[in-house]
């Protein structure tokens, strides 16, 4: 497992299976966050970061969506560590198998019935901000896609909104993704936060990613024949 420190208050472990996978440790005031989960075989690998990390227990696990590879170790790290874990309420009966995620035929059964639990909202309805971190709904990859901004830091924690290729901003796997048209809308989240680094799960950061933003939407919309503004 490798692992990078992305900014004073991130770091990113990432293994690989064909492609890389990578989820994300964030230290805050009390203690730690892991943000995505990763496969099973990363459990020991996060929880031994995080032990010699020495920054506090780990609080709390936020999902940026409910797909296997992002959940996987999840299981296994609560064995020991029961923490809450945190998914957008939109995700959760696709991450449980109630609902098949769309473009499958059949459900896929992540995570057992009501493990995780609902992202906090205010009395207006917004998400709320967790452990410095402000989530942004993002559907598209799949129905309740969440990316996570820690704003201190202008890091961009974007699961699969993206992937990307030598520093370039690409669309996400078309194979895995719900809505590619969608997905591409939720994308311009770059352009209204501008964050100084993007942290993709299969796939290398793009700095300042708002710069490529129009071309990006220019140039993947009319590969995949979608009408869409940039």
């Amino acid at each position: 497992m490798k692992v990078e420190r992305v900014s004073e208050h991130i770091w990113s472990l990432t293994s690989w299976v064909l492609i890389p996978v990578r989820v994300w440790v964030v230290i805050d005031g009390d203690g730690v966050t892991l943000v995505d989960a990763g496969l099973p075989f990363m459990a020991k690998g996060i929880l031994q970061f995080i032990d010699r990390l020495n920054a506090g227990a780990m609080r709390r696990i936020l999902l940026t969506h409910g797909h296997s590879d992002h959940v996987g170790a999840i299981k296994r790290i609560l064995s020991g560590r029961p923490v809450p874990v945190y998914a957008h309420q939109i995700e959760l009966p696709y991450m449980e198998g109630e609902l098949p995620y769309p473009r499958r035929k059949k459900p896929e059964h992540n995570l057992p019935k009501g493990l995780a639990r609902p992202l906090p909202m205010d009395r207006d309805g917004q998400l709320e901000m967790v452990a410095g971190l402000k989530p942004y709904l993002t559907p598209g990859h799949s129905p309740g896609h969440v990316v996570y901004y820690h704003e201190r830091d202008r890091v961009l924690l974007a699961g699969d909104l993206f992937t990307s290729k030598k520093g370039k901003l690409r669309r996400p796997m078309p194979l895995f993704t719900a809505d590619m048209a969608e997905a591409l809308r939720s994308g311009a989240i770059v352009k209204e936060l501008n964050p100084w680094r993007l942290e993709i799960c299969h796939g290398k950061p793009v700095f300042h990613p708002a710069d490529q933003w129009e071309e990006f939407i220019r140039t993947t919309a009319a590969s995949c024949s979608i009408p869409i503004d940039a």
